[in-house]
C-alpha cells in the first residue's frame, strides 16, 4: 500500500490563472496517470491538494482524512475497483461528487456507474472534459447545500402548524419528507423523527385510486391536487385519506417542495360501502361454491382417469407424457378451486364431536417441540369435559397458532399454561362481553407470562395483516378468529404490558362423549410456523415458493444467492429452522451455503431443490441422496409435504 500527497503547483504544466482551492481524493494505481490528472486540474486554475490511494485500505485511510471537494477514481485496479469505492464513498460522504476517470470504461458500463450514484465519468484519453465536469459537480453540490438550508428554514417555520388537527407533511421534489406534524403522527402512527428523511409514498402508501403518473402530471402542471388515496399506517391499518397537495416555489418560481394536508375519511367510506360490499361478497360466495362443486366433480374424473390410463401404459409410450401433463394441470386446477373456496369462506370442513382434552394430549409432543426448551409448559385439563362439534384439524390450527403467539411473546423464556374447563355463561356475562352467547360452553385457555399488550394493540390483533412482529404476516390471529367463528365459538383476550396474555376460546358444549383422535389424526401435515430461509436466484420460482410456504403459516425470509443469504441469516434475530435453497446458483452453490450457514446456525436443517436431475446432483457430489432433495418442477403439495416431513424428522442437517 502506498499513499502520495501532492499540493501546490509543483507539477503545473502551464501558468495558473486563479487560486481556487480544491481538495481531491484520487483512486489511481498509475502514478503517471495520477500526475497527469492533477496537472490537468491545476492548469485550469485550481490550487489542488491531491490525496492519492491505490488500493482499498489506502482509500479507506484517505476517507478518514476527509472531507473532500471531489473524489476521482479509476474504474479498475489490480486489487480494487471504482464501483466498490463508490459504494464506500457514498456511505461516508454522500454529497461529495464522485467522478470516474478511466481509460477502460465503456458506454454501457459508464451508464451503470451513473445509475449506481456516480456524478460523471471522463475518459483518460479526453481529459479536457475533466475540469468542466468538476466545475459542474461543485455547482450542483452547492445548490444541493443551499436547497437543504432553505428546507431547514421551511421546517422551522412549519413548527407553527404543529398543533393543527389535520396531517401536514412537507416533502421535497424527490418525495423525501422534510416536515411531519403531530397531526401526521396521529394519523399515520409514525413519529416525526421516524418519518423525516423517508420517501412519503414508500412510508405510508398502499395504492392510489388512479395511476400515480396521472396524479403527478396533474399536480406538476397545475401546482395543486385534491383527491383520495389509500394509505397504510405504521400499525398496518389501511385508511382512506383525503389529501390536498400544493406545490411550493422559490422567489424565482422554481418548484422546491410539496405541502400535503390530509385527514382520515376511513369511517365515512366504510359506512358508505359496507352494504354494497356485503352484497358483493355474498354473491361471489354463492357463485364460487356452486362452480367449485361441479368443477371438483369434473376434476375428480380427469385426475382419476389420468392415473388409471397411465398405470396401463409402458414407460416409453409417447402418450404418457401428454397424460402426465393433463394430470398435473388438473391438480393445479384443484388447488385453484380450493383457493377459490377459501376466498369465499365456503371451504369444506369435517365437524365431529371432539374430546378436546384428548386432542390437546395428542398435540403435546408437537407443541413442546414447537415451543422450545426455555419455556415451561403446564396443562390444567378439566375433568368430565363436554364435547365440542368442530373440525379437528381446524381446532389444532387454533391451538397451534395461539401457542406460537405465546412463544413469540416470551423470547427469553417463561411459562405457558393450557387449560380446559366446562363453563356456563350467564346473561350478565354475555351482556358485558358481547357477542358471546348464553349457555354451556367448553373453554380452552392459553396463557403466557410474556411481554403482554396494551389496549391499542388488543383492539387490532384480530385484523388481517395487523402484526407487531418484525417478520410477522398478520394472518395468524385473524385465521384463529375466522375458524372459531365458523365453528360457532367466540374468543376473548386478557393482557397487560409486562404481565402476560391469556386467550380464552369458547365453543358450545355438547354433553355427549367426544371422539378420541389417534395421535396425528386431523393434523395439518402441510402447515407449520417455523422460520424458513429461502434462497433462489430465479425470481419467479422464489415468489411461488415463498407464497406457498407463507400460505402454510411459515415465516419465510428470502435471499437471491448465497452471500446475501448469509447476511440475512446474520441479521435475523430468531431461529432459522430450515434452509430451502437451490443447488446451482451464482457465487455460491446451495451445498456450500448450507455448510457456511451451519457454522453460525447448527440447528438449521437443509432442503435442496434443483431443476437438474437428482442423478446429476448426486453424481456431482453436491448433496447426499435422501429426503433433503426436491426435484423441480414440483407441485405446491409436494413442496409443503417435503418441508413438513423434513422439519418433523431427526435428520436433514447438512454438515
Amino acid at each position: 500500500m502506498k499513499q502520495d500527497i501532492h499540493t501546490g503547483n509543483r507539477f503545473a504544466t502551464q501558468p495558473v490563472r486563479s487560486t481556487a482551492a480544491l481538495r481531491v481524493l484520487h483512486l489511481e494505481d498509475n502514478v503517471l496517470d495520477a500526475e497527469l490528472v492533477r496537472s490537468t486540474v491545476e492548469s485550469e486554475g485550481y490550487a489542488c491538494e491531491v490525496v492519492r490511494a491505490d488500493d482499498r485500505q489506502s482509500f479507506l485511510n484517505a476517507l478518514k482524512r476527509g472531507p473532500f471537494d471531489v473524489i476521482l477514481a479509476d474504474h479498475t485496479l489490480p486489487s480494487f475497483d471504482g464501483v466498490a469505492a463508490l459504494r464506500i464513498a457514498k456511505d461516508t460522504f454522500l454529497e461529495t461528487p464522485f467522478i470516474f476517470v478511466s481509460g477502460t470504461i465503456g458506454e454501457d458500463l459508464a451508464i451503470d456507474c451513473l445509475k449506481a450514484g456516480a456524478t460523471d465519468y471522463v475518459l483518460k484519453q479526453r481529459l479536457g472534459r475533466l475540469v468542466p465536469s468538476i466545475r459542474r459537480a461543485l455547482i450542483e453540490a452547492k445548490e444541493r447545500s443551499e436547497r437543504k438550508a432553505a428546507e431547514e428554514s421551511l421546517r422551522k417555520q412549519a413548527q407553527l402548524l404543529d398543533l393543527a388537527n389535520d396531517s401536514i407533511v412537507v416533502r421535497d421534489l424527490d418525495e423525501r419528507i422534510s416536515y411531519w406534524n403531530r397531526g401526521a403522527e396521529r394519523l399515520f402512527g409514525w413519529r416525526s423523527e421516524e418519518a423525516i428523511g423517508r420517501v412519503m409514498h414508500e412510508l405510508v402508501l398502499t395504492e392510489f385510486p388512479r395511476a400515480i403518473d396521472e396524479i403527478r402530471q396533474s399536480f406538476m402542471k397545475n401546482g395543486h391536487w385534491e383527491g383520495e388515496v389509500i394509505r397504510r399506517t405504521k400499525e398496518g391499518r389501511v385508511i382512506s385519506v383525503e389529501s390536498r397537495w400544493t406545490l411550493q416555489r422559490d422567489r424565482d418560481g422554481m418548484p422546491t417542495s410539496t405541502l400535503e394536508i390530509s385527514n382520515d375519511v376511513t369511517e365515512r367510506r366504510r359506512l358508505e360501502s359496507q352494504f354494497l360490499q356485503a352484497q358483493k361478497m355474498e354473491s361471489v360466495g354463492r357463485l364460487a361454491s356452486g362452480v367449485a362443486h361441479d368443477f371438483n366433480n369434473l376434476l375428480t374424473v380427469i385426475i382419476g382417469r389420468s392415473y388409471l390410463l397411465m398405470s396401463r401404459m409402458d414407460e416409453d409410450e409417447s402418450a404418457r407424457k401428454d397424460l402426465d401433463l393433463i394430470q398435473k394441470t388438473a391438480e393445479r386446477a384443484a388447488i385453484l378451486t380450493r383457493q377459490l373456496l377459501a376466498f369465499s369462506r365456503k371451504q369444506t370442513v369435517a365437524p365431529r364431536l371432539l374430546d378436546v382434552n384428548a386432542l390437546i394430549a395428542n398435540m403435546d409432543r408437537m407443541l413442546r417441540r414447537l415451543i422450545g426448551e426455555d419455556i415451561e409448559v403446564f396443562s390444567k385439563l378439566g375433568d368430565n369435559l363436554g364435547a365440542v362439534k368442530a373440525d379437528p384439524g381446524q381446532i389444532e390450527q387454533v391451538i397451534m397458532n395461539l401457542v406460537v403467539n405465546a412463544r413469540d411473546a416470551m423470547p427469553n423464556g417463561g411459562k405457558l399454561t393450557l387449560e380446559t374447563a366446562n363453563i356456563d355463561l350467564d346473561a350478565k356475562y354475555v351482556w358485558l362481553h358481547a357477542p358471546m352467547s348464553v349457555g354451556p360452553h367448553v373453554m380452552i385457555a392459553i396463557s403466557d407470562t410474556g411481554h403482554g399488550m396494551d389496549d391499542v394493540t388488543k383492539d387490532h390483533i384480530f385484523e388481517p395483516f395487523f402484526t407487531t412482529k418484525e417478520n410477522g404476516t398478520g394472518l395468524g390471529l385473524s385465521t384463529v378468529y375466522g375458524i372459531i367463528k365458523q365453528s360457532n365459538g367466540n374468543i376473548r383476550v386478557y393482557s397487560e404490558p409486562n404481565v402476560g396474555t391469556t386467550f380464552k376460546v369458547y365453543f358450545p358444549r355438547i354433553d355427549e362423549p367426544g371422539e378420541t383422535l389417534q395421535a396425528g389424526e386431523g393434523q395439518q401435515v402441510t402447515g407449520g410456523t417455523e422460520t424458513i430461509l429461502l434462497v433462489e436466484d430465479e425470481e419467479a420460482v422464489r415468489e411461488i415458493v415463498r407464497e406457498t410456504l407463507s400460505g402454510q403459516g411459515y415465516v419465510v425470509i428470502e435471499a437471491r444467492h448465497g452471500p446475501e443469504a448469509l447476511l440475512v441469516a446474520e441479521k435475523y434475530p430468531g431461529t432459522i429452522h430450515l434452509l430451502l435453497t437451490d443447488v446451482v446458483m451464482p457465487a455460491m452453490s446451495g451445498p456450500e451455503l448450507a455448510v457456511a450457514l451451519t457454522k453460525s446456525h447448527p440447528e438449521t436443517k437443509a432442503l435442496f431443490m434443483s431443476g437438474y436431475t437428482d442423478y446429476v446432483a448426486i453424481r456431482q457430489g453436491l448433496i447426499e441422496e435422501g429426503s433433503n432433495f426436491l426435484q423441480k418442477p414440483f407441485t405446491q403439495a409436494d413442496l409443503a409435504r417435503r418441508v413438513r416431513d423434513l422439519l418433523d424428522s431427526e435428520s436433514g442437517r447438512k454438515t
